[in-house]
């Protein structure tokens, strides 16, 4: 198919329906894994636990800036997540006033193995796709991850980090 041959309008509401056809999949998805972590976590705290293990260590303001979330809802789940031994608070090495947080050991233990439990999902899933395929979904992705981080710090002020 060329771009002669799409409709772009159609496209995009194709597009649309489908991202959020995703988004409601992923929500119920980190509810699940979130009680594979642990039973009392809350599901969105799953994404922020993977946050802080894969561009951590963070301040509670970072991860409000990233999630795009309020601060008390962040709050609250770092709260949990440390109460539950997931995560570690420790002085911030640039302002001692604030705190950085960061998975505990058992933390990044629990988030380790559900991973690896999705990507070999995936991996069964996706089976019958050309590893090619797979390779251009992760970097269409990437892309599409890129701007909405660029538009979330471009909101709040920030330089865009694209």
């Amino acid at each position: 198919m060329t771009d002669d041959t799409v409709d772009a309008h159609a496209a995009f509401v194709r597009l649309e329906r489908e991202i959020g056809l995703l988004l409601r999949r992923s929500r119920a998805i980190s509810a699940r894994l979130a009680a594979e972590l642990h039973p009392e976590l809350d599901g969105a705290a799953y994404g922020l636990l993977a946050l802080l293990e894969d561009a951590g260590p963070l301040r509670a303001s970072d991860l409000v800036v990233r999630l795009g979330l309020d601060k008390s809802t962040v709050s609250r789940q770092v709260a949990s997540l440390v109460t539950l031994g997931l995560v570690d608070r420790a002085p911030d090495p640039v302002d001692g006033r604030a705190q950085v947080l960061t998975p505990s050991a058992e933390g990044s233990s629990r988030l380790a193995r559900i991973r690896e439990v999705r990507r070999v999902r995936w991996e069964n899933d996706l089976a019958g796709w050309p590893a090619s395929d797979v390779a251009s979904l992760g970097e269409l992705l990437g892309r599409l991850n890129r701007i909405g981080e660029a538009r979330e710090a471009e909101a709040e002020g920030n330089a865009p980090e694209v």
